[in-house]
């Protein structure tokens, strides 16, 4: 098969899918998304004879956009626009969520300083506050008191981008210091891994400690769900214990794999590769 990979900078996870592709003998076309143009009534030359596009766009603007013409031009994408849509903003993401009982963190949106004060009031201390659309643990704010919350706002009001402006409020989870990371394909867990810190924020990009977890019965129900509730692709599924149970705060599209697949001994470019050709060839995996 061809598989076209939409790129602005090959890391280190596109570096072990390009690999994987190429040793199996697949065709490669790699489409640099800050040289094309995208037409609304044709596709560019680099889309010619490509089975299948692989989006691992870095920016979340270009990702939405490109995906929305890739399945105009009538070409199956990884993942879908209305996934990458939803996953890339996480009030749609924790909507979704919350309309298909899937355990989420309550979560409340406002859009003056005045209400999202009054949600945080209501949260109480700590609780936390987060952009709509980013990732990597990003402007992310754990609020330990009302004047740091008068501070915070004020700014995000004052000097943020417009979606800063939406205020996106959530109930601060007391895990015990760690978050879990389950990358799935279509729903079915190819590995997960525990990601440690004694800062709140557990996310790899900030420094967590990561290793590999084993996949409960339980997580694996979840991941199917919240897959489903976002439309199935090539995702990465963000979990948080609570107790004896486990609670979905967040559902990533073009989810970076490189560290899990460095603590695992689950080949996941492979079973990703897997996973395409099995689309390509119209055929479902099973395991």
């Amino acid at each position: 098969m061809n598989v076209g990979v939409l790129y602005s900078r090959i890391r280190r996870d596109e570096k072990l899918l390009l690999s994987e592709l190429r040793d199996r003998g697949h065709d490669v076309t790699k489409i640099d998304v800050r040289k094309e143009r995208f037409g609304v009534h044709e596709a560019p030359e680099a889309f010619d004879d490509v089975d299948i596009v692989v989006d691992r766009c870095l920016a979340t603007s270009r990702s939405r956009y490109i995906t929305r013409f890739v399945e105009s031009y009538d070409i199956p994408v990884v993942n879908e626009p209305e996934t990458a849509a939803i996953c890339a903003d996480k009030a749609r993401n924790s909507l979704v969520l919350a309309e298909e009982d899937i355990p989420t963190p309550a979560t409340e949106v406002a859009f003056t300083k005045e209400a999202a004060m009054e949600s945080i009031e209501e949260f109480g201390y700590p609780c936390v506050l987060k952009p709509v659309v980013g990732s990597w643990g990003r402007l992310m704010a754990k609020i330990d008191s009302r004047d740091a919350a008068e501070a915070i706002l004020e700014h995000k009001e004052t000097l943020g981008h417009y979606e800063h402006k939406v205020f996106y409020i959530q109930e601060f989870v007391e895990k015990p210091g760690r978050d879990i990371r389950v990358v799935a394909t279509d729903g079915k867990p190819i590995a997960a891994m525990a990601r440690s810190s004694d800062h709140w924020l557990t996310n790899a990009a900030q420094g967590a400690d990561t290793e590999e977890l084993e996949i409960t019965e339980e997580m694996a129900n979840l991941v199917e769900r919240a897959s489903e509730a976002v439309g199935g692709g090539l995702l990465g599924v963000d979990l948080m214990e609570t107790g004896d149970s486990y609670t979905v705060h967040e559902v990533n599209h073009t989810v970076e794999f490189k560290a899990l697949n460095e603590v695992t001994d689950v080949d996941v470019p492979s079973a990703v590769v897997d996973w395409l050709e099995a689309k390509v060839q119209g055929v479902e995996v099973t395991a």
